[in-house]
């Protein structure tokens, strides 16, 4: 057994890429760092000054870093008692209301002309509220989860692959983000937060159908989260029963 996946891990690529199998490892380690990054939170992050400037109020960059830092916290401890998927999907829910509410706050006083707009003290505090409920809800879901999901739903034999498209996909779309973030603000105004609030909708749907549990399951445990999927395991058991499969004629039955 061991050198057999001694073998196997030789070709992780291959794996990972032409093995059946391995089909949901590959497309949940594609799409959840895609979508990680496609919330918005590095828009927020990156460019707070720029973004709460434009909205006619102070920076307010080291309050956002806080948030971030602190509320990891509550990752942690819930983690292994709440479950990955309970998580993943209150933070999406959040997030998605909160940028929602953002741009309806926005829209409110800036429409779509950008006319620079005075905003009272109270309401700039509403709309710096509800961006720090949403990194909140980055912090303690998608954030931290959004690496460990993918770190540990790959067997030994496809793990080092896998971690490498986790990695590059996120690499990938932050660079994009940034690159994009600017422009699309000056084109979409407040229509940005809806922009970003339909892929936090869409990755929460994703969740709930596809992503399985795996709660206090050891990665030596990991195949059977598959098999008892309601989705992923036709892969798995087409693979498996193609393995069962005789190969060849069989032997004459001696009588």
């Amino acid at each position: 057994m061991i050198h057999e996946t001694s073998n196997t891990t030789e070709k992780p690529w291959k794996n990972l890429l032409m093995v059946r199998k391995y089909r949901p490892q590959l497309i949940l380690s594609t799409l959840i760092p895609s979508f990680q990054q496609l919330t918005g939170i590095n828009v927020v992050v990156f460019y707070a000054p720029v973004l709460f400037q434009t909205l006619g109020f102070e920076s307010n960059a080291s309050l956002i870093s806080a948030v971030n830092v602190c509320t990891t916290f509550i990752s942690v401890y819930c983690t292994e008692r709440y479950g990955r998927r309970v998580l993943l999907l209150c933070g999406g829910i959040l997030m998605c209301l909160f940028q929602a509410a953002v741009a309806i706050l926005i829209g409110w006083k800036f429409g779509t002309t950008g006319v620079t707009t005075i905003l009272s003290q109270s309401y700039a505090i509403l709309v710096v509220l509800c961006i720090c409920v949403f990194v909140a809800a980055f912090a303690f879901s998608w954030g931290p989860l959004g690496w460990l999901v993918p770190s540990e739903i790959s067997p030994l034999e496809v793990r080092s692959a896998a971690q490498c498209v986790t990695i590059s996909m996120n690499m990938f779309f932050t660079f994009g983000v940034a690159q994009i973030f600017l422009k699309m603000l000056c084109w979409m105004k407040f229509g940005l937060f809806i922009f970003f609030a339909a892929f936090v909708f869409i990755m929460t749907w994703f969740v709930y159908f596809y992503v399985p549990e795996t709660k206090n399951l050891p990665i030596e445990e990991m195949s059977q989260v598959w098999r008892g999927h309601r989705y992923w395991k036709r892969y798995v058991d087409d693979d498996a029963a193609a393995n069962l499969k005789p190969r060849g004629k069989p032997e004459e039955e001696i009588v």
